[in-house]
């Protein structure tokens, strides 16, 4: 849906063609904030339905008024400072990063020239050496929602009804932890005879031999029934495997944010979690979750078992985790944030 330029207020650039977590964000917030402000994105990778400009018609934008331009990587900074010092286009430039690591000296350069900094996480804002905005990334919790007939539901992905579920979800390798959760799931399911593991994601090339180690190491264990590894689904059918489960794992040894926490609380499910990305600023401990150090797979597997050997405690959380969501982690939320960040940004003129 191409905007005109006179209706725009705020730019969110994308400039990566491939499918990233920046991309993603972008396609979530956009059409929430286009009913709150005048906002387009621009550049390659972006669904056909979302208020959109063309990236040329950035460089011949009208300098009638003022407007922000949203930049997450780089290269979107740079573009930024490029369109208002040289083009002389009339840009108020604003930043979220997600890095937990030390910037280098031009990413330090370019977030010096910025008008304002954001930073998903408090850990986040700790990288930055000026003041930041922490917003929280949100999700759609009509999508993300308990599944009103579990059992049900298990029977129609072939999964056993009965049996005590615990998953790990997103792509495989071994900054993800999925080596730590299979190890933890082996070292769990021998005692205990109604539990089952899923491990679900995408393995790129240059991890498909990690992958198939890992299936190596379940047969070796006898635990192919048990330590399932079912194919990759749509984004769209994911909410599904999230609401089948009565534990998620999130195993991360780093991570820039990790989403896949909220997406399992909004569906019921309690989250045990590595200390690692913003996981301690959303779960709450020992009411919709646990939070251990990241790769220490004893305490991953403790954690675990506490969980999964506690039917009730399972039962309490599960609502409690989606409470949490619907009062803290909702997008619309998130997207309001931004705006009023938008809004005193273009007020300050």
């Amino acid at each position: 849906m191409q905007m005109d330029p006179s209706r725009i207020d705020v730019i969110a650039p994308n400039l990566k063609r491939r499918l990233s977590g920046v991309t993603a964000t972008i396609a979530r917030l956009v059409p929430i904030q286009a009913g709150m402000i005048g906002i387009a994105a621009t550049g390659p990778g972006l669904p056909a339905d979302i208020p959109h400009l063309p990236l040329w018609r950035c460089f011949l934008l009208p300098r009638d008024r003022v407007r922000v331009w949203h930049a997450r990587r780089n290269t979107e900074m740079l573009l930024g400072l490029f369109l208002r010092g040289v083009l002389r286009r009339r840009l108020r430039l604003l930043f979220t990063s997600a890095s937990q690591r030390r910037h280098s000296r031009y990413t330090k350069w370019l977030i010096g020239r910025m008008d304002r900094v954001i930073a998903t996480s408090r850990k986040t804002a700790a990288y930055l050496e000026r003041p930041a905005d922490v917003v929280l990334h949100g999700i759609g919790t009509e999508g993300f929602s308990p599944a009103p007939d579990r059992r049900a539901l298990r029977r129609s992905l072939g999964l056993p009804e009965d049996a005590v579920i615990f998953g790990c979800y997103g792509r495989i390798r071994a900054q993800k932890g999925t080596d730590a959760f299979v190890d933890a799931a082996i070292a769990l399911l021998g005692a205990r005879p109604q539990a089952v593991a899923l491990v679900m994601g995408r393995a790129t090339a240059e991890h498909t031999a990690f992958l198939a180690g890992l299936r190596d190491k379940v047969a070796a264990a006898g635990l192919t029934d048990r330590i399932l590894f079912p194919p990759e689904v749509p984004v769209d059918r994911i909410a599904d495997w999230y609401r089948v489960l009565d534990l998620y794992v999130a195993p991360q040894r780093w991570e820039g944010f990790g989403l896949t926490p909220l997406e399992a609380m909004a569906c019921g499910v309690p989250v045990v979690a590595t200390r690692v990305g913003a996981f301690e600023e959303l779960i709450t401990e020992g009411q919709t979750g646990t939070l251990v150090p990241p790769g220490d797979i004893p305490a991953l597997a403790g954690a675990i078992a506490e969980w999964i050997d506690a039917p009730a405690r399972l039962a309490e959380a599960g609502p409690a985790s989606r409470a949490h969501v619907l009062a803290n982690h909702r997008i619309e939320g998130e997207a309001a944030r931004l705006v009023a960040i938008y809004r005193g940004l273009l007020a300050n003129v």
